[in-house]
């Protein structure tokens, strides 16, 4: 077994593309859900304010679309849940998706930068819950005798992603930044490179096509997720340490 000290710190970003291939809507694609919807409708704090109804009946349907029959983890989420399992250095996947397909595949060790879909948290008491049902506006905080306030647990757009901290020293301490179906252009998680470079990581991009910053990445393989993610990671995994 390898000293877990010897082993490079690992961190990994995914984004949309990972979950686009089993089947889940992407925001930002030509044919995504910011073509068919007002982001500034549904995704902002003052969307949330002027009104709430519209705003929850956006997500029920996200929600209710999650849940649905055939979205199932595929095997890019899979191969990265059997990286961790395999890997005993540092490791951290943070993903961009508000979507539990990483958790249904085995991943762990993650964090949800923008939030999580079938999570709530009360505006009053701050408390996050499990939430796989509608949310509507009168929905009771379980913690805050009826108070109602319920919202998405997901980052709006004018808010803070979630773990910064953490994340950016995971950045500082990583030898190995791996990128898998982001776009490049949603910042500050399109930074990260950036970040990981400074600190003299090895850095990789797994995508569909070259993203906005596929000039930052040293290695750089394109195709569906399904098929170069477990590629990838077998290759890792195999590789002398």
């Amino acid at each position: 077994m390898p000293d877990p000290a010897a082993l490079p710190a690992i961190v990994i970003l995914t984004g949309a593309g990972i979950s686009k291939e089993s089947g889940l809507d992407t925001f930002r694609d030509a044919d995504g859900i910011w073509a068919r919807v007002r982001l500034e409708d549904v995704a902002t704090p003052e969307a949330f304010a002027r009104d709430p109804a519209g705003v929850h009946a956006f997500y029920n349907a996200r929600r209710r679309g999650l849940r649905g029959a055939g979205i199932e983890p595929n095997p890019a989420h899979r191969a990265l849940a059997r990286l961790e399992q395999r890997w005993a250095g540092e490791f951290l996947l943070v993903t961009q998706n508000i979507d539990d397909l990483h958790e249904r595949a085995g991943s762990a060790r993650l964090l949800h930068m923008h939030g999580e879909l079938l999570k709530a948290r009360c505006e009053r008491c701050g408390a996050i819950h499990r939430h796989q049902d509608d949310l509507l506006p009168e929905t009771p905080c379980p913690g805050c005798a009826g108070c109602g306030g319920m919202r998405p647990h997901v980052v709006w757009f004018g808010e803070m992603p979630i773990a910064m901290e953490r994340i950016e020293a995971a950045l500082g301490r990583c030898r190995l930044f791996v990128s898998i179906g982001t776009s490049g252009n949603v910042y500050p998680a399109a930074g990260f490179v950036q970040r990981a470079l400074r600190c003299g990581a090895h850095t990789v991009e797994l995508n569909l096509e070259p993203s906005e910053g596929a000039s930052l990445f040293r290695e750089r393989h394109y195709g569906p997720a399904s098929e170069i993610v477990p590629v990838f990671v077998e290759r890792l995994l195999a590789a002398p340490r």
